[in-house]
């Protein structure tokens, strides 16, 4: 019997730090290093569903609803969870990370419980609210709600903690299991009272009662297995243990594929059912009235049992998922079947009628192996295409998850039933290259692809969402005795209408993506000798000449080929002929070309990065990467000012090309397969080597102001990985919320008002402004109304009505009095000044700079410039304006408006000005003035419009 021992007199040492509660909400929100990435932020995680954790179904009941129970799915991302909608699949909101990865999930009303390491978490909508810890330091693997108590069972299957949950949570007992009894999962029996089931790997089952802690009864595996099958393997695990609608009727599934039905009050096995093809994973029993069981494998088979006929095999559906399914359950009162599994998929499978197979109703999947090759599609930045060692060939959005979908291939399911294959073995290769153009998009394919060690080039369609009309073999037309190879690189020409593949035997070939039809070959031919003796013992010479990389220009006049062996190759895009090629130093693995700046950045084996211009041919940049660990893919900027890299030392570097210096680096807990530069400048997204999810990080330098220097390999900083977050407000931009506080200040530069004394300024207003003050009179001729205003119908006679668009009664009473008003207004008025006319006054008096007076003109519009000028109708205004103008003149400030001022001014007082010899003086300075500063404008702008013509000329 097993023995049981309180909590304060266990003796096992703690084999880890109890941590102590409450812990802070985020460990990467509140633990900012100083060594953080400067340049790239964590911004968010794509494409991550679930993993090999089962879900957790909760089906809610609204009063009213007509349209049955809401379903939610709580699915494990890893450290952290995701709650979906089963009526659309969407996703509702994603918890915060843990501190280690998630053994079990639950629910509980609009709680989430998570094992996590040693502790059990409650969260509340998001949020962490409690928090119970294993006092022996041992890790949790799994976890029960039975009413207000949290029962949990160690990873080392030893003991089954018990914890009180009604407040706060607090450990009550501790159960230890003998030795030999290895724990794995625990059961309540439906209208049992305190009692549960606790199943081990040995095969054996037992009933224990939570509140007395003793072992009612233990259910030998001989009696759980058939007697055959118990001598061929006396300890077959159990690995599912589910209840049955029938009370004290559960099913027990073990890993050597057999299933019990078992009454564990009488202690009797009623049925048993074998499974073939791998061991039973997870089983669920149908509750809508028929009498169904439902089973998943480790081989990703669903297979469906008839209780009314003994447990005879209905259906099996095979290949219901690409590996071991995780977790099977029916949704209550519904012929609905959902399930999951390691393949990062959650599928909902009806039954049209209980005899009727089940057909897949609705799904949400992504990769279930980690992509190895990403590129962004399109211009706005919104969607990714993706292919993974799974296979297929993906679409990832990235503002909205239900917009993703897997290309599909052709009906792949109907053949794997036919002939009674695997799904995943009659998809494609991997894909080893992906090119596209969207120009054409809308008319015939626009993506190409090539697969690994296959002669084969396929053209898909994003628009049909589907393999598209054209596979062709590069090897169709060649001699039999040319040797057999594969196509190693493909691309798609700017203009979309041709496709273009490079293959392992130096051949590149050319087809029209409308038709199908193959219109060009290029050859690389036998190279220089000095690519040729670099091959002497250190590659062969058959596969020296693979092709490694193969693009086009923009305006299709070159066809840019590279082969391993350290040749870059310019072919006329017309004629085929071979028009240049360089020989690097190095041997060369890939390329990118930024067909805007016409810069190729061409991947070499020892660890640089070479940029080539290729309107010159020239090398403009080389790039070292460091010594320890391969490129292994590279992303130009939209710009062309930055390049990406990622390597084999899992260090993301990023560096400035105009300087050719390293201007940001950071590394992550694992080596990026394949990054992309959105076009959009925004984001950064790349693919790891351990994860089947897609990583976004964000531009900072398209938030706020960055300054860039100079990263030696000492500085490379550490960076957290993106998570997937569900609330914005709280944690998405968690890790933009400090761009612009952990930048130094930004030194704001103002233009000064005048660079130099010796330059002519103009103002900052527009050419409009002073065109419409010249040519003022002719826009208001032109403005003029055709017509005269109409005369408003009169009024009766013994009404007397006032002019106007409106009828008003003129009232005889109070008129005399408006009149005198009128008249001292107009008094009033004409013995003031207007501040045009002080500022002028000012400026003559004082003698100091007139740059008050000349803001307030570019200040007023046109129309009421032309009214100020209007009002100088005495000899001093006059002089004093003609004095303004002359001192504006020689501060070289505001030449275009002096001159529009000075051409009405003059306009409009000419008469004035002759008849008057007392103004002739400042006349003759203006006209002395102007002369001067006319021509030194005019010999500057021809001093600058030589040196133009002599630039444009040489080059």
């Amino acid at each position: 019997m097993a023995t049981l021992k309180e909590p304060e007199t266990i003796e096992d040492q703690p084999r880890k730090r109890i941590r102590t509660f409450p812990k802070p909400k985020s460990t990467k929100s509140t633990q900012k290093s100083s060594n953080e990435a400067r340049l790239f932020a964590p911004f968010r995680a794509l494409g991550l569903i679930t993993n090999h954790i089962p879900f957790y179904l909760q089906t809610r009941s609204q009063k009213g609803a007509t349209e049955g129970p809401r379903i939610h799915i709580l699915t494990c991302l890893g450290r952290s969870w995701a709650l979906w909608e089963g009526g659309k699949m969407g996703l509702l909101f994603v918890g915060p990370e843990a501190e280690d990865r998630i053994s079990c999930l639950i629910m509980e009303g609009d709680a989430v419980w998570a094992a996590s390491g040693t502790h059990v978490i409650k969260y509340l909508r998001g949020q962490e609210v409690a928090r119970a810890t294993n006092p022996i330091g041992t890790f949790i693997s799994s976890i029960v709600m039975f009413g207000s108590q949290l029962l949990a069972l160690t990873e080392d299957g030893g003991r089954l903690l018990i914890w009180d949950v009604s407040d706060e949570p607090s450990l009550s007992c501790t159960i230890q299991f003998d030795i030999g009894f290895t724990a794995v999962m625990v059961l309540h029996p439906a209208t049992y009272l305190n009692k549960v089931l606790v199943a081990s790997s040995e095969g054996d089952l037992q009933l224990w009662n939570i509140r007395t802690q003793m072992c009612i009864h233990k259910y030998s595996s001989s009696k759980l297995l058939i007697a055959s099958a118990a001598a061929k393997t006396p300890s077959s695990p159990i690995t599912a243990l589910v209840q049955s609608p029938a009370i004290d009727v559960v099913g027990i599934g073990f890993t050597s594929g057999e299933i019990s039905v078992y009454d564990v009050r009488a202690d009797e096995r009623l049925m048993r059912m074998y499974m073939e093809g791998g061991g039973i994973k997870a089983m669920s029993f149908r509750n809508d009235g028929h009498q169904v069981l439902a089973s998943g494998s480790l081989l990703g088979h669903l297979a469906l049992w008839d209780l009314n006929s003994g447990g005879r095999l209905l259906h099996i559906v095979r290949g219901a998922h690409d590996g071991a399914i995780s977790a099977v359950e029916w949704v209550p009162g519904q012929p609905l079947l959902i399930t999951s599994g390691g393949d990062n998929s959650v599928k909902q499978w009806l039954f049209d009628s209980p005899t009727a197979a089940p057909r897949l109703l609705k799904f949400r999947s992504g990769h279930h192996a980690p992509p190895h090759l990403i590129r962004y599609y399109g211009e706005d930045g919104k969607q990714l295409l993706t292919a993974s060692a799974d296979r297929s060939l993906r679409y990832t959005s990235v503002v909205r998850d239900s917009r993703s979908f897997e290309m599909s291939q052709g009906s792949l399911v109907r053949k794997a039933a036919t002939l009674s294959k695997s799904l995943a073995s009659l998809k494609f290769p991997p894909i080893t290259s992906i090119a596209y153009s969207e120009m054409r998009s809308k008319d015939w394919d626009d993506v190409l692809t090539a697969h690994a060690d296959e002669p084969f080039v396929r053209s898909w369609t994003v628009l049909n969402k589907r393999l598209g009309k054209h596979t062709w073999n590069y090897a169709e037309g060649s001699k039999r005795k040319a040797p057999s190879g594969s196509v190693k690189c493909v691309c798609v020409s700017a203009c979309g209408n041709f496709g273009i593949a490079g293959s392992s035997t130096g051949e590149i070939y050319m087809w029209n993506m409308q038709s199908g039809i193959k219109r060009k070959t290029f050859k690389v031919g036998q190279g220089p000798q000095a690519a040729l003796d670099r091959l002497d013992g250190a590659k062969p010479k058959s596969s020296g000449r693979c092709i490694t990389g193969v693009t086009t220009d923009a305006l299709n006049r070159l066809v840019i080929a590279t082969t391993l062996d350290g040749t870059i190759n310019f072919f006329d895009f017309h004629t085929t002929k071979l028009d240049h090629t360089m020989v690097l130093p190095a041997f060369t693995n890939s390329i990118a070309l930024n067909r805007n700046s016409g810069l190729l950045a061409v991947v070499c084996d020892d660890m640089t990065i070479r940029v080539i211009d290729i309107e010159t041919k020239r090398t403009v940049r080389e790039l070292s990467c460091g010594s320890k660990g391969r490129i292994l893919d590279i992303a130009f900027s939209p710009d062309s000012r930055w390049i990406v890299s990622s390597s084999l030392d899992s260090i993301i570097r990023t560096f400035d090309i105009p300087t050719g210096r390293l201007i940001d680096a950071f590394r992550t807990s694992s080596a990026a397969t394949s990054i992309a530069f959105s076009p959009t400048s925004d984001f950064l997204a790349t693919a790891h080597v351990d994860s089947v999810g897609v990583f976004l990080w964000a531009n900072r330098a398209q938030f706020a102001e960055v300054t860039f220097r100079t990263v030696t390999e000492e500085d490379v900083a550490e960076a957290s990985m993106p998570v997937m977050q569900g609330d914005v407000e709280d944690d998405v931009l968690e890790a933009l919320t400090a761009l612009t506080t952990e930048d130094n200040p930004v030194d704001v530069f103002s233009t000064p008002p005048q660079l130099d004394g010796d330059l002519v300024t103009l103002t900052l207003l527009p050419r409009s402004r002073w065109q419409t003050l010249l040519n003022l009179e002719v826009i208001q001729q032109r403005n003029k109304p055709k017509e005269p205003p109409k005369k408003p119908e009169q009024a009766p006679f013994f009404l007397p009505s006032l002019p106007g668009v409106e009828h008003r009664f003129a009232i005889e009473g109070g008129k005399g009095e408006k009149t005198e008003r009128k008249t001292q207004l107009d008094k009033a008025m004409a013995k003031s000044r207007s501040i045009f006319q002080k500022k002028l006054a000012e400026l003559e008096k004082k003698g100091t700079c007139n740059d008050d007076l000349f803001n307030y003109i570019k200040g007023l519009s046109p129309a009421a410039i032309d009214i100020e000028l209007r009002s100088l109708v005495t000899l001093d205004h006059l002089r004093q304006f003609l004095h303004a103008l002359k001192r504006r003149l020689q501060s070289h400030q505001d030449f275009e408006a002096v001159q529009t001022l000075q051409n009405v001014f003059l306009r409009m007082h000419g008469d004035m000005l002759i008849e008057n010899e007392e103004l002739q003086s400042e006349l003759e300075e203006l006209l002395g003035v102007q002369k001067k500063e006319s021509e030194r404008v005019l010999e500057l702008l021809a001093s600058s419009l030589g040196t133009l013509g002599f630039v444009r000329d040489t080059t």
